[in-house]
């Protein structure tokens, strides 16, 4: 009988999940932790960190010269370069740690997976980010990285389920309508889970099918937990308050996209259950709310998380950052060592793990010369027209575009949105909206970013060739 040949992942999955699953209840027992446990666990790991990228990687080898690496605390990383995501990509081949690992080797790897996910070398899996919204990220995980990336965020609901009695045989089904493609962190998610032992299990929908057919889909599982993009979920609460939707999920929780107050509000009474919010980056930061909350708490067992300015100073207590600086501790084949993400945070409390609220991401402001336009200035008057359900809003050279789905026509939304940009400091602002069925979402990850400005659009237009 001839013996087939097991897939890339298929030969490693077993090793992974049984990472994940055993790393999983300590994980969980972490959840405790006061503010010193905290820090002192992020000290050693992070010494650890340094010392294996300043002897295997030669991007950090450099970056780290004439630093003492066993003295640097975590509560103070100030005497360490930051990264930026263009740096690190043209200088991929000397971040990695495995000095096999090429940017080509992950590419090849990430070009031949189809279906499957990326595992470069037969050993580490490569995820993307950031196709929509600028320069594409390449991330390659190792084992403990995963186990730490996919435990933080899994942990909150290992320990709720505990808490009530323990998982479902077979674990708790759980619809995952977010990239199908396993070359994203949802999409790595569902296949992951798969191979069981965990106390949930993700079933793959992907968001960019036409919503009655998610639709379908939904009903045909009918599985007790949704997971999913905030602006899909809205859309599927929608139709659920309209009939067109029969799931009574006793759980529902949204990722990836900033979950704005609109948003919250429609999922929340169109599902009836208090929406659990979560953010993950590909970079390894990951942060989880409550039941019904608004504020996330950030696994910093994981990630060091320093909030700052626009310049990369710290921001006092009480001031919304401009960005954060990660440095993922467990990750090290790709170490990321004070990475900066532009995504605005507003901590709540940091007396046991970062509360904090995000506040989208700082380069979502529109830019004209000296004029800065927040999104707020326009957000305002497209969540206070009757009829508009979505948006997506495109900066233009002298105001924005919009594209908006409608219940119907909405007269006199350009004028209230000239004179919001004009009221914000604007000269002589243009405003266009166009009425469409359906927004752009990038056709890799299922994303849908909400304010482009021109240089994420030219991006955007640019990648599509």
């Amino acid at each position: 009988m001839p013996v087939t040949a097991l897939s890339p992942f298929a030969a490693v999955r077993d090793d992974w999940l049984a990472m994940l699953r055993d790393r999983l209840p300590e994980q969980v027992a972490r959840l405790s932790w006061d503010r010193d446990q905290i820090v002192a666990h992020q000290t050693r790991r992070l010494r650890a960190l340094l010392a294996y990228a300043a002897a295997h990687s030669p991007f950090h080898a450099r970056r780290l010269a004439g630093i003492t690496l066993d003295q640097v605390h975590a509560s103070d990383l100030s005497r360490l370069p930051t990264m930026r995501r263009t740096e690190m990509m043209n200088a991929l081949d000397d971040v990695f740690t495995d000095r096999r690992l090429t940017c080509r080797v992950v590419e090849d790897a990430l070009a031949g997976a189809g279906r499957e996910p990326a595992v470069p070398l037969g050993r580490y899996v490569a995820l993307t980010s950031g196709g929509s919204s600028g320069q594409r990220g390449v991330f390659v995980l190792d084992r403990p990285g995963a186990a730490q990336f996919f435990g933080s965020l899994a942990r909150p609901l290992a320990a709720r389920l505990a808490a009530s009695g323990g998982a479902p045989p077979g674990g708790l089904p759980i619809a995952m309508v977010a990239a199908a493609a396993p070359m994203h962190a949802t999409g790595l998610a569902c296949v992951l889970t798969e191979g069981g032992g965990l106390p949930f299990r993700l079933i793959s929908v992907p968001a960019t099918l036409p919503i009655a057919e998610i639709v379908t889909r939904l009903e045909a599982i009918n599985a007790p937990g949704l997971y999913g993009y905030p602006s899909v979920l809205a859309q599927l609460a929608a139709e659920r308050r309209a009939g067109r939707l029969r799931l009574n999920p006793v759980v529902v929780t949204s990722t990836s996209e900033t979950c704005t107050p609109e948003l919250r509000r429609a999922i929340t009474e169109g599902f009836g259950v208090p929406l659990v919010d979560t953010f993950g980056s590909t970079e390894g930061l990951v942060g989880t709310s409550p039941p019904g909350e608004e504020m996330l708490t950030f696994a910093e067992d994981g990630c060091i998380v320093e909030l700052v300015d626009a310049d990369g100073d710290p921001v006092p207590p009480g001031t919304p950052s401009a960005g954060v600086l990660v440095t993922n501790l467990e990750n090290r084949v790709q170490p990321l060592i004070r990475y900066r993400l532009d995504d605005r945070f507003e901590v709540v409390s940091h007396d046991g793990y970062l509360r904090a609220r995000v506040r989208g991401r700082s380069d979502d402001t529109f830019h004209y010369g000296r004029v800065a336009v927040h999104p707020h200035v326009i957000r305002a008057v497209l969540v206070s027209a009757a009829g508009v359900l979505e948006y997506q809003v495109r900066q233009t050279e002298h105001g924005i575009a919009v594209d908006a789905v409608t219940s119907g026509p909405v007269p006199g939304l350009a004028g209230l949105l000239e004179s919001a940009l004009a009221a914000a400091g604007l000269p002589a602002p243009r405003a266009e909206v166009r009425r469409v069925p359906q927004l752009y979402r990038d056709p890799a990850s299922a994303k849908l970013r909400l304010f482009l400005p021109l240089c994420a659009e030219r991006a955007t237009i640019n990648s599509s060739w």
